[in-house]
Formats: structure tokens, C-alpha cells, sequence
């Protein structure tokens, strides 16, 4: 019974997690700033470094927000993963009910949809930074963050949930190396 409660609370934490990165992912979407008033007499090399600087700090604001959003996740996915693969151990030595195993087959799924939500939300990173000409220059050490989530979701679909956790880990290195050169 005590492992059903730990089940059901791997469960909780997992639904929570992609509910609250669903909902940065869409607060970080939001890109505008308030324009201020520009006086006639501003040239355009003015205007054009102003508009540089304005995408610069989306970018770096863009990329921090996905810095804390993995860090969160991790500490998250490091304590549910434990209690999947605990609960996966115990349920092939033994003779568990249908139940917990259906609470972890769900913990199973719920874990695998966040891990695609992360990497949904990492290819829009890289997206942005390829069509917008001001970040350009900074998508060369940004390249490759969707694929290490994919890849790193590909692990935790194949049973390597810490290998998958090690592959994210390395996606906030890569993330905090460009907000570095950002600056």
C-alpha cells in the first residue's frame, strides 16, 4: 500500500510539472516590449542598435527562462525517475497488482510528455534564434539544444531515465555557456 502512495505521488508530481511547464513555456512566447516614443531626430544607425539591443535581451531573457525551466525539471525528474525505476524493480521481482502497475505506466507516459514538452520548448529556442538576424551570430552555440532533448527523450522511452537526466544536464551547460556569450 505504501508504495501505491508513492506511485500516486510520483503521478502528482509528474502532472504538475508538465502543467507548469506548459504554462512558462507560454509566459516566455511573450515578446513585446513596450515601444518608447522615438524622437524625429534619431538616424537610423540609432534606431537599428536599439532594435539589436531590444533582441539581444529577448534572446538572453529567452534563454534564461529555459534555464530555469530545465533546472526545475530536473530536480523533478530526478525524484520521480527514482521512484519509477524503484517501483519497475519491484514489480519484476515480485507479484504486484494491476493497478500499480497501470500508476506506473502512466508515471511512465507522463514523464516521456514532459521530456517532449521541454524538447517542444528548446526547438522554439533555436528557432527564434536562426530566424531573428540580431541573435544570429549566437545560434552557432545554441545549435543543437533540440536534438540533445530528443535524444535525451529517446533514453528515457528506452528505460535509461539517468542517462536521459545527464543528457538534459548537459543542454543547461550548453544553455549557460550562450547566455555567457550573450552578455
Amino acid at each position: 500500500m505504501k508504495k501505491l502512495y508513492t506511485l500516486m505521488l510520483v503521478c502528482l508530481l509528474a502532472l504538475s510539472t508538465s502543467a507548469s511547464l506548459a504554462g512558462a513555456q507560454t509566459r516566455g512566447r511573450r515578446t513585446t516590449t513596450p515601444q518608447r516614443r522615438r524622437s524625429s531626430n534619431s538616424t537610423p544607425a540609432r534606431r537599428s542598435a536599439a532594435t539589436s539591443n531590444e533582441a539581444v535581451a529577448d534572446g538572453r531573457s529567452r534563454v534564461a527562462e529555459q534555464i530555469k525551466l530545465l533546472s526545475r525539471f530536473l530536480y523533478l525528474f530526478g525524484r520521480i525517475s527514482s521512484g519509477v525505476e524503484a517501483a519497475e524493480d519491484q514489480a519484476r521481482r515480485s507479484n504486484i497488482e494491476p493497478q500499480s502497475v497501470a500508476a506506473i505506466n502512466r508515471n511512465t507516459a507522463s514523464l516521456r510528455q514532459n521530456l517532449e514538452n521541454v524538447r517542444d520548448g528548446l526547438d522554439q529556442l533555436e528557432l527564434h534564434f536562426r530566424t531573428t538576424p540580431e541573435l544570429e551570430r549566437f545560434y552557432s552555440r545554441l545549435n543543437g539544444v533540440g536534438a540533445a532533448a530528443a535524444d535525451a527523450e529517446n533514453r528515457a522511452a528506452s528505460g535509461q531515465l539517468d542517462a536521459a537526466g545527464r543528457r538534459l544536464l548537459e543542454v543547461v551547460n550548453q544553455l549557460a555557456d550562450v547566455l555567457r556569450e550573450m552578455n
